[in-house]
């Protein structure tokens, strides 16, 4: 059984084995008869040899089955649905299209962040529409030649596809890319524990905004997964929430293996937003031929 198979059985709802509607309708039939069973169930009685045994098998199916019938139903762990989600982004075409496209909402379909949407192509060239363009697609006169950006590392399409999709290898590769960096807090030092949290925050770049391949998404859900206190918040619109350490969340459709929601995200030029919303931040991000008018 892979991963996505373990998340949708832990997901699915609950329902009665065969085996358990075998069983209880074996122990309803002796009821019926006047026998007795080896366990006394309680919440619903027969009263009476009429009732048939499709009558029987009808009620047996909507009674929801009693602990003693089989093993306790158990909820997904965030571990499980991040690995579930990792299998999906491994299978998952890779996409094409000449604009990578962004685009940051409210929970409530408002803007988290103004002017957060934007298309840019792997030669650097950009535009964005928001507040501050008057609702328009518009040209950014400001460009790069390395325009995608983790926490402090700004990099290529190019270098973000050769990115290590070993995870030991991958956060190593992060971790040295930080520490070479010229990364600075509002306070100037750049701490271990800062370091550390820019490396887990590029993580979630990488799962979220980034156009990482297949590969290194999958590789990137499965190191964050690896961290402590990763815990499942439940069904939330767009999938599945997800408490991170630090505080951050994340919503993440395990069929699909993506993002649709997050709580913090790092910006095109590489500075970490947090969102203030408790509902997080709706998120969307693919690869477009298309360049809104």
């Amino acid at each position: 059984m892979n991963d996505l198979q373990t998340l949708r059985a832990a997901l699915a709802p609950d329902e009665p084995s065969q085996d358990v509607i075998d069983r209880s309708r074996h122990r309803l039939q002796n009821r019926i008869n006047g026998g007795r069973t080896s366990r006394r169930r309680t919440g619903w009685l027969i009263t009476g040899a009429s009732l048939t045994a499709a009558a029987a098998a009808v009620a047996i199916a909507v009674i929801p089955a009693a602990p003693v019938d089989g093993p306790p139903v158990r909820t997904a762990s965030g571990q499980e649905i991040l690995l579930a989600a990792a299998t999906a982004a491994e299978r998952s075409p890779e996409g094409a299209g000449t604009y990578w496209h962004v685009k940051v909402t409210g929970a409530d379909g408002a803007d988290a962040s103004s002017g957060y949407e934007y298309w840019i192509k792997p030669d650097g060239r950009l535009w964005m529409r928001g507040a501050k363009t008057g609702g328009k697609v518009a040209p950014v006169k400001t460009q790069s030649a390395i325009p995608f950006s983790l926490v402090a590392i700004d990099l290529t399409l190019e270098q973000v596809r050769a990115l290590p999709t070993a995870p030991d290898a991958l956060k190593a590769w992060i971790a040295d890319a930080i520490e070479r960096s010229d990364a600075r807090t509002s306070a100037g030092e750049f701490t271990a524990s800062d370091r550390e949290r820019a490396v887990f925050q590029s993580l979630i770049s990488l799962v979220s905004t980034v156009p990482a391949t297949p590969e290194v998404r999958a590789t990137a859900f499965r190191v964050i997964a690896g961290y402590p206190g990763v815990q499942n918040l439940g069904t939330v619109p767009g999938g599945q929430g997800l408490s991170l350490p630090e505080g951050e969340r994340l919503v993440v459709d395990p069929a699909t293996g993506r993002v649709n929601g997050t709580s913090v995200y790092v910006t095109m030029d590489g500075a970490v937003y947090q969102v203030a919303d408790p509902g997080g931040a709706r998120i969307n991000a693919e690869w477009t031929d298309t360049l809104p008018a």
